[in-house]
């Protein structure tokens, strides 16, 4: 498997945690989105979005991390990314998506880009506007976590995978997160986990941090 990322990008970091809780190998292609790499024309075949990541198996190629992952959990099915019972899969699909659907977009980095070069916004209007949208979601996510370790259970899997790279970003942006105790407590729990650890940006080839 082939694995177009970037250390920092929240879509690529769900997917390398998804592919190390399976056990699954891959070759790391890293896109700078700083310099611009994925607007090349190499990259643009891979993924016409230009965004990422995109990862590539054989002749397949896939791009959307929740669409990746969920094909990571049809064709590797053990360990699961998602419960058994169809009220409980659609449980974590819900909380997974208001993250990648509700919070991350807001922040991404060509929102931020054009909220800049449009708006004019200053660099703390921009923290400002990062914070609010993640304590909006993050509140409401800490009403629908259940006490237990992981949102599915006792093991982690598609929920913890949106989960890690949001906690990452909110530390990265100074956010409270003394007000989030269930989000707080389940992330310590998961940067304990190797899966987790390896797939941190800091652990990253392309890493400046």
């Amino acid at each position: 498997m082939d694995l177009y990322g970037y250390f920092r990008s929240s879509a690529s970091y769900r997917v390398r945690i998804g592919l190390n809780l399976k056990g699954l190998s891959y070759d790391y292609h890293p896109v700078n989105l700083l310099k611009g790499d994925q607007h090349g024309e190499h990259y643009r075949k891979l993924n016409p979005h230009g965004l990422l990541p995109t990862l590539n198996d054989g002749d397949t190629s896939l791009t959307q991390s929740l669409a990746i992952l969920e094909w990571l959990d049809e064709t590797h099915p053990e360990p699961a990314l998602l419960p058994k019972g169809a009220e409980a899969r659609a449980y974590i699909r819900a909380l997974a998506q208001s993250i990648a659907s509700d919070i991350q977009p807001l922040q991404n980095l060509r929102v931020l880009k054009y909220l800049v070069s449009e708006f004019k916004i200053t660099e703390e209007q921009k923290i400002l506007w990062i914070q609010q949208w993640i304590h909006i979601g993050f509140a409401a996510l800490e009403k629908q976590l259940k006490p237990t370790p992981f949102a599915a259970g006792d093991t982690p899997g598609l929920f913890e995978c949106c989960l890690l790279p949001q906690v990452y970003n909110a530390e990265r942006f100074g956010v409270d997160m003394n007000q989030y105790p269930k989000i707080q407590t389940m992330a310590a729990t998961c940067n304990e986990l190797s899966a987790f650890i390896e797939a941190h940006p800091q652990s990253q080839p392309d890493s400046t941090v």
